[in-house]
């Protein structure tokens, strides 16, 4: 009998292998993306203290994002979290793209976060 693997079943085990790699910490902490079919969000970790430090997604009501099904809100969430992070002193990340390829949404985020001033 042949057993049926799923997209996210092999997303999930290249997230496993990226996350033995990439760690957050005080100084650098991880953004970590993920993706749904409707919203796209974004969160700033630090591993050490196992503390989300800031996030952002489509889904919050007062960000003023439409949807995040499509590249204008994963822009828009990229800007977000990287004013946010911003304001808390961070300037410098690890990217952990969450075992998505770097392509479409996720490197738009990533594009629009270095274009508002975080550095990884």
């Amino acid at each position: 009998m042949i057993r049926q693997i799923s997209k996210n079943q092999i997303r999930l085990r290249i997230h496993t292998r990226i996350r033995r790699k990439v760690r957050g910490t005080a100084e650098r902490p991880r953004l970590a993306v993920f993706r749904s079919l409707t919203h796209i969000y974004a969160q700033v970790i630090d591993d050490k203290q196992g503390a989300t430090l800031v996030s952002a997604s489509t889904v919050e009501k007062n960000a003023g994002i439409g949807g995040g099904g499509n590249l204008a809100g994963a822009r828009a969430v990229g800007k977000l979290i990287a004013e946010r992070a911003k304001v808390k002193g961070i300037g410098k990340v690890v990217f952990d793209r969450g075992g998505y390829l770097y392509h479409g949404r996720v490197k738009a985020l990533a594009d629009a976060a270095r274009q508002a001033g975080l550095e990884f």
